[in-house]
């Protein structure tokens, strides 16, 4: 992990600061999505990050709804005395090999390690192919994967979940599931350097396009909660690549052997993404036990580094603004228009 300097600027240094320093207009970023990658890398390197503990307690009961804007609707695919420490580097929206945008989460685990149903629902491919939607079977990125039809959803938008790079299936197309239910086993089939789940959730159709970052979608562990961020450029437009670190206001002294205590997190690349209505994100940090943290986000572009301590609170969304000219905010995003049950 990269070191952070021996002595971090406050938030009113680095503000005063700044008014000397005239920012470079960067270009709007374009909404259009690009076209599928012919070949999508979905390969991975196993991250040794100290704060990403392999022990995880229990899941809140789902669906998990702590207020009124969220929708922590799935079960862990994977039992939580199965999970191993989860790969930083490669999150939802970030950039990996032949610069191919992940559009779901990597769960480490062994060989064989049983995969399962995030939640009820009906099985609608179980497969090679499914990149494709059946075809080029013997040349899909995905390798075995299963995806689910939910039985229910998301402000009248159906749900799905797929589980990707599978060692055997264990179910068929056709076949009703239950939450918790095994659906298949952990492999490294498809594009990929070794054994994991490739996860992914699915809002409206049943495509590439169409993904939510499922951190934001499945419970989150009892006692531990979520960081939530909207990175902005100058401008304020969504900021892509922002590395985000996360540190116990506790551990602030430790110098250089703070690099074995980050939670670290990466601002979405914005094509093939999609941020959710409510929070309007492009970073996420989960798995965080409930505490006292500091948020520190450098900015390479103008050599300054920004702070903020924040509350981790169990089972919640922690949310925070960030502009690279400005620094953070105290905006928080506006009041929802529904409230978002799962819908039968």
């Amino acid at each position: 992990s990269p070191g952070l300097p021996s002595s971090i600027p406050t938030n009113t240094q680095v503000s005063a600061n700044l008014a000397t320093h005239t920012p470079t207009a960067i270009p709007e970023l374009s909404p259009t999505p690009s076209p599928i990658p012919a070949t999508p890398d979905f390969s991975i390197s196993i991250d040794p990050q100290k704060a990403n503990n392999p022990w995880r307690p229990p899941v809140y009961p789902v669906p998990w709804l702590p207020s009124p804007h969220d929708h922590f609707y799935f079960s862990n695919p994977i039992a939580a005395f199965d999970i191993k420490p989860a790969f930083s580097t490669y999150s939802y929206g970030d950039v990996f090999f032949e610069d191919v945008v992940h559009t779901g989460i990597d769960i480490p685990g062994d060989l064989g390690t049983p995969i399962l149903a995030a939640g009820e629902g009906r099985v609608i491919y179980a497969g090679l192919g499914v990149y494709r939607g059946g075809s080029n079977v013997y040349d899909d990125p995905y390798g075995k994967a299963v995806v689910i039809e939910h039985s229910f959803s998301y402000q009248g938008e159906p749900l799905y979940t797929l589980y990707a790079h599978l060692d055997e299936i264990l179910v068929v197309e056709g076949q009703n599931v239950k939450s918790g239910e095994r659906i298949g086993l952990m492999g490294k089939t498809g594009k990929t350097t070794g054994p994991h789940l490739h996860f992914e959730v699915r809002l409206g159709k049943n495509e590439y396009f169409s993904t939510r970052n499922p951190d934001l979608w499945v419970s989150p562990p009892q006692g531990w909660g979520i960081l939530v961020g909207q990175v902005l450029t100058y401008e304020g437009n969504l900021h892509e690549q922002q590395v985000v670190y996360l540190y116990r206001s506790e551990d602030a002294l430790l110098g250089d052997e703070l690099d074995d205590r980050l939670w670290i997190g990466k601002s979405y690349q914005n094509e093939a993404i999609n941020s959710d209505p409510y929070y309007k994100e492009n970073l996420t940090i989960t798995n965080i036990p409930a505490g006292t943290y500091i948020v520190y986000i450098p900015v390479t572009d103008i050599g300054f580094a920004y702070q903020k301590t924040v509350e981790i609170k169990p089972g919640q969304v922690t949310y925070f603004k960030f502009n690279v000219w400005r620094g953070f905010t105290g905006e928080v995003p506006p009041t929802p228009e529904v409230i978002f049950p799962p819908s039968p």
